[in-house]
């Protein structure tokens, strides 16, 4: 009657949102003050002021039907040249319009990405901890997600189990920096080792092997930290990008897929992405966004905000005895449970009204995501609580 794949997506949804879910009915019962909700990396900073005075021009100014109507399938002109002059004066690179797909966001880029590129049996390696739901747009593409963990010391690429996980059915390698769930920022000194990993594998299998780069967080970096642009450093490299985080705009789903003229077979690469598009019904990304992304590209919401929350957060862990990776960027903690089991630990922080994610769906048991992108206000609030939860493990 139905796809039993589908009828199982759709009959169990993702971790993240069933404590988001929980947490909403549970603001019901006793207030949404008393409830301190870490699961949702939706962003709490404003969007940019830009963005609203460039939503109230164009809906005086423009005329209705060209506002609200369709863009070419591929995306505005107007908007994709925007886009390639800000990344080029960002990054010293020479793209043209022609260079850019628009998409409903960052998720609409990978799924297009990974159905233009993989045919059956082909391989994608995810570096764990990873974004849960990659898995779901691999599988559903018909390719094979492999997964390769990080150092368990310091969240970073293990180069040596990467460099052994390719195999001759690898197509591509993703990789988010800065890190859903981690906040970790992979090093110019490790993309650099990884992309003389790929070009030796490319030679070796006569063929090409895509370095897909996942970068909805790319703004979100803090005490001056750098985040590579990887098409300086390889060749075949396909940017995945949204303005969901920078912008705050997570819920207008708007971004795009970047395909640089670099990449080996550009025009059948980039004709292979619009057919994708096109399969997936992902055309013509929202008009309107479209128009306001040709305004605003390149600007960002206060980041600061982001860094105290880290901070304050920090601090307190730091003398309650949890222990986590510093993040560099993105608006995640990821806290190593105090016992095996990330599931029972989160459990108990229920019961001081701590909602936090277990971390067995990001590919790496023994961890809690923490997703402090909210109101400075209910991070303070909170704090007494976690020193509850430390105080109930004996870790003060």
């Amino acid at each position: 009657m139905v796809s039993n794949e589908m009828y199982e997506l759709g009959a169990k949804s993702s971790v993240i949102r069933e404590i988001f879910e929980f947490g909403k009915k549970r603001a019901a019962e006793i207030g949404k003050e008393n409830v301190y909700d870490y699961s949702l990396g939706n962003p709490s900073v404003p969007a940019p002021e830009i963005v609203n005075e460039t939503i109230r021009e164009l809906t005086l100014n423009m005329p209705t039907c060209e506002l609200h109507g369709y863009t070419s399938a591929v995306g505005d002109n107007g908007t994709r040249q925007a886009i390639a002059d800000n990344l080029n004066e960002r990054f010293g690179t020479h793209f043209t319009m022609n260079n850019l797909y628009m998409t409903c966001g960052a998720a609409a880029s990978l799924c297009i990405t990974f159905r233009a590129l993989t045919e059956k049996d082909d391989e994608i390696i995810i570096f764990a901890p990873y974004f849960p739901e990659y898995k779901v747009f691999i599988t559903s593409q018909g390719a094979k997600a492999v997964e390769v963990k990080c150092k368990a010391e310091d969240l970073t690429i293990d180069l040596e189990a990467f460099e052994k996980a390719i195999t001759p059915n690898t197509k591509a390698v993703v990789l988010n920096s800065p890190n859903n769930p981690s906040g970790v920022v992979a090093s110019e000194e490790i993309v650099k080792d990884m992309c003389a990993i790929l070009e030796r594998k490319q030679k070796e299998y006569g063929k090409s092997i895509f370095l897909i780069s996942d970068e909805p967080y790319r703004e979100l970096v803090y005490d001056d930290v750098e985040v590579p642009y990887l098409t300086k450093y390889y060749d075949n490299t396909i940017v995945c990008y949204s303005f969901s985080k920078s912008l705050s705009l997570p819920g207008e789903r708007i971004g795009y897929i970047l395909v640089p003229s670099e990449v080996e077979n550009f025009e059948l690469i980039y004709k292979a992405v619009c057919g994708a598009g096109r399969s997936l019904g992902y055309v013509c990304a929202p008009s309107m966004l479209q128009f306001v992304i040709r305004k605003c590209v390149g600007h960002t919401g206060d980041v600061n905000a982001y860094k105290r929350n880290r901070d304050i957060l920090l601090d307190a862990f730091n003398e309650y005895g949890f222990k986590t990776a510093k993040p560099d960027g993105a608006f995640y903690l990821f806290m190593r449970s105090p016992v095996e089991s990330a599931s029972d630990f989160c459990e108990s922080a229920k019961k001081y009204n701590l909602l936090l994610v277990p971390s067995d769906s990001f590919g790496f048991p023994g961890y809690v995501r923490i997703s402090y992108c909210v109101a400075e206000d209910m991070i303070r609030r909170s704090l007494p609580a976690f020193k509850k939860l430390a105080e109930e493990y004996g870790l003060i």
